[in-house]
């Protein structure tokens, strides 16, 4: 099992001016990230606001992502399904691989996602956002597969080798991959319904009664992510030192809530990436 010092969530602006700072301060640090860091950053025709780099977004980005490679930092291209906290640190999991940090900064940006009506309510009570963490759980079962990412299909097809029946619901993404025991179920979700335990995914004409629904979306809600962690208004509760509520966690840039800027993102993920080294030396191993 790979370990690290510092796993840094997200790698936006925030996480890698987080892991710069942090490089610097001798720590040993891997990003996970998407295979576009910053959709919003790419698709700016120009960045006008930010000090003494008047710049497009795409070469702005360009020119953070060889500022990175170029100290010998990369990316993990895998999604980070669960974190768990182990007392002395954490684990966490992507794309079935688990990994061990002394310490966090999440860099997460925030989601433009809307949430299906009941999801929140039966997380951890039929809802899940990983296969290969909760997958056991649903052996001889039914479940369903929501995919907004091409990673569904791989998810859904390890699904089908525990549960008794995988019904998957693309959302625009190319399936050709499915297994053909997988019943691929047209239509847009509209609704999770159950009592004291998850029963039916509600489709616009039809219901699936299902034991589980798994979701798979670019990025999973930051709550999801980690238990225990203090929001307000959806965004993450940090300190002038960019600490969280738990220890050895801390924040950075649009997940922390407004101003969404640039500017902001870089500094909250400075000072993230020394809060958090700082927190290692003074840190017993």
């Amino acid at each position: 099992m790979e370990s690290f010092d510092i796993a840094i969530i997200g790698c936006g602006p925030a996480g890698l001016s987080a892991a710069i700072n942090a490089k610097i301060r001798g720590k040993k640090v891997q990003v996970f990230g998407a295979e576009v860091c910053s959709p919003k950053l790419e698709s700016a025709p120009w960045v006008e606001n930010y000090l003494g780099l008047p710049l497009s977004g795409s070469e702005l980005g360009q020119r953070y992502l060889k500022h990175f490679t170029d100290m010998g930092l990369t990316i993990h291209r895998h999604r980070v399904d669960t974190i768990v906290s182990t007392g002395t640190g954490f684990m966490l999991a992507a794309k079935g691989e688990i990994y061990e940090a002394r310490s966090l900064i999440l860099a997460t940006g925030i989601s433009q996602t809307s949430y299906l009506p009941g999801e929140r309510d039966f997380v951890g009570l039929g809802v899940s956002y990983c296969g290969t963490c909760d997958g056991p759980l649903y052996k001889g079962k039914v479940v369903a597969v929501v995919g907004y990412t091409s990673e569904a299909v791989e998810e859904a097809n390890f699904l089908a080798t525990i549960a008794a029946k995988v019904y998957f619901i693309p959302q625009n993404i190319p399936f050709a991959d499915i297994h053909d025991d997988i019943e691929v179920v047209p239509g847009k979700p509209i609704g999770i319904l159950g009592e004291d335990h998850l029963t039916k995914l509600a489709l616009r004409d039809r219901e699936l009664q299902v034991d589980g629904v798994f979701i798979f979306r670019e990025v999973t809600p930051v709550e999801q992510l980690l238990t225990d962690l203090a929001l307000s208004q959806g965004a993450i509760d940090v300190d002038r030192q960019m600490a969280t509520n738990i220890p050895g966690v801390f924040a950075a840039g649009d997940c922390t809530g407004r101003p969404f800027q640039l500017a902001k993102a870089v500094g909250e993920g400075a000072v993230a990436g020394l809060s958090a080294a700082s927190f290692l030396d003074r840190k017993p191993r």
